[in-house]
């Protein structure tokens, strides 16, 4: 079987992305890896496949797979490529989408200057919607690893995050924590696991280690959800922009039960198709 893919990045987390309305796609978690790999096939942190929605009042329907090869509900950075590529390859001529996920329906809108902007939806803290094992909902946790005990904020964008604050994201131990944190027992789910450096009011640095992916150049969700918990420990404002190792996001939350936007780029880099 050839498949027609084309590739695309958000601030450098890469993506395969496949257009399964106009070809018939049917993958299984080893075929995802093998696209993924990047020395044996395509190379990218997820895969997305763009569907056609069996609901009458959305656009479409997007499925997120990680370079593991395991289906995931959510993605920021890929939202926004999904967007561009629905654009750009005439399968709508909105400016505006509705998306449905396996986390709910999301809204990608085309900015004038190309950028991307997604509601994202709303954050849950509960320790069931993330999940998390808590007993009660906090803004701050404590996460025992053997060796030490971290302060972690907990939340879902559509799929479950933890949030650690550091001094020096340059520093901080990412390949260490990351993994560990990832596969704690208390998220039954595994996280995605963000390290977080306040610069002021409306700036904050952050490298994310990814569930099934390892540390990426840019988590859109994880820059979502970094920008939550240091808004609800006061830290930031409601708009701030998160520097990432792939470069800027700019994040609007007001609190509470607003839903939290996301805007940036969106790019595209080669077309082509792979046998399986």
């Amino acid at each position: 079987m050839n498949l027609l893919f084309t590739k695309m990045h958000g601030l450098g987390n890469d993506f395969v992305v496949i257009d399964a309305i106009n070809q018939a796609v049917d993958l299984s978690p080893e075929q995802v890896r093998f696209i993924a790999d990047r020395h044996r096939g395509v190379g990218c942190d997820q895969l997305l496949l763009v569907e056609r929605s069996e609901s009458p009042d959305v656009d479409f329907r997007y499925r997120i797979f990680n370079a593991d090869g395991g289906e995931v509900g959510q993605c920021g950075n890929g939202a926004r490529c999904f967007a561009r590529f629905v654009v750009d390859r005439c399968l709508t001529d909105k400016r505006e989408i509705s998306v449905e996920t396996a986390s709910g329906v999301i809204r990608p809108r085309i900015e004038d200057d190309g950028r991307v902007t997604v509601d994202m939806g709303a954050p849950r803290f509960a320790p069931a919607d993330i999940p998390f094992e808590a007993e009660v909902e906090a803004a701050r946790y404590t996460l025992a690893l053997d060796d030490t005990t971290l302060e972690i904020g907990a939340v879902s964008m559509g799929n479950p995050h933890a949030v650690i604050r550091v001094d020096d994201v340059d520093t901080a131990p990412v390949a260490e924590w990351g993994p560990r944190v990832e596969g704690h027992r208390r998220f039954p789910e595994r996280a995605n696991v963000g390290f977080v450096q306040p610069l002021s009011r409306r700036q904050i640095r952050l490298r994310v280690f990814e569930r099934g992916s390892g540390e990426t150049q840019a988590c859109g969700t994880g820059a979502c959800a970094a920008a939550v918990v240091a808004h609800r420990w006061g830290l930031v404002d409601d708009e701030v922009a998160v520097d990432l190792l792939g470069g800027r996001l700019l994040i609007r939350w007001a609190g509470g039960d607003a839903p939290v936007f996301m805007t940036g780029p969106a790019e595209t880099v080669f077309e082509g198709s792979i046998r399986l």
